[in-house]
């Protein structure tokens, strides 16, 4: 069951969930000793990330004890500023207390299917015997539908076994690495930001259209074993939503 929450605008979408993140990041550390969140990529979270790094919540948060991966990468050196983890340690990760060792970006050193491989199993390590099941997974969507590299009519959309897959994506022309829907469904909170007059028609698509998950693959996320699922969009997003 999903759930929708729209704000007036970008900024205020922003302040929310910088307030989420911080509320169920101390209460999961307060239960298990630790937090786990898989950032987006994409401009969207950037308003998040600045948020977060500065005060007041940069001190709000436990960052000895917050453990972050990334739901998907572009196949792009470290060093590439289209590189997501790039982004996200220049905005955020870079001008905040937390260990070196809890960051974990996905390693584009090698092939893409190596570098797939290796992060599934660094997960998979992580998490030790359980399934992996992140606190918090961020998505986005792209005005095609996508979400995390799950790109319309690409391979990936078939993976049923392996938690983390490289895929080529033809309208991009590069080797993308990914979560797979299964990792993504398993996780305790999936949130999508989505905001602007842009996205309207696919949000309306994606929530309230005919289900056709080839086409539009932001449809396959839905949160497994008692998860949550939501929306934070702003105005503009949701302008095509009638049943809100």
């Amino acid at each position: 069951m999903s759930k929708i929450k729209i704000f007036e605008t970008e900024e205020l979408l922003s302040k929310s969930t910088a307030d989420f993140i911080v509320k169920l990041s101390a209460k999961t550390i307060e239960k298990s000793g630790k937090f786990t969140i898989a950032l987006s990529g994409g401009s969207t979270p950037d308003k998040l990330f600045a948020l977060l790094a500065n005060e007041p919540y940069n001190k709000q948060l436990d960052w000895k004890n917050i453990f972050v991966f990334w739901g998907d990468e572009r196949y792009l050196p470290a060093s590439n500023p289209s590189n997501n983890s790039h982004q996200a340690k220049k905005i955020l990760l870079s001008n905040v207390h937390i260990p070196a060792e809890n960051i974990f970006p996905i390693p584009t050193r090698f092939t893409p299917a190596k570098a797939a491989v290796h992060y599934e199993q660094t997960i998979k390590t992580f998490f030790k015997n359980d399934f992996p099941a992140f606190d918090l997974i961020l998505l986005g969507m792209g005005d095609n539908g996508h979400t995390a590299s799950l790109f319309p009519f690409t391979t990936i959309l078939e993976e049923k076994d392996a938690l983390v897959k490289e895929v080529f994506v033809q309208e991009v022309d590069m080797f993308r690495i990914s979560f797979t829907a299964k990792l993504i469904n398993h996780a305790k909170t999936i949130l999508f930001l989505v905001t602007g007059k842009k996205k309207a028609s696919m949000l309306h698509t994606i929530l309230e259209g005919k289900e056709n998950i080839e086409k539009y693959p932001a449809q396959m996320i839905r949160a497994d074993k008692g998860g949550k699922l939501l929306w934070y969009v702003d105005k503009a997003a949701a302008a095509k939503l009638k049943g809100v």
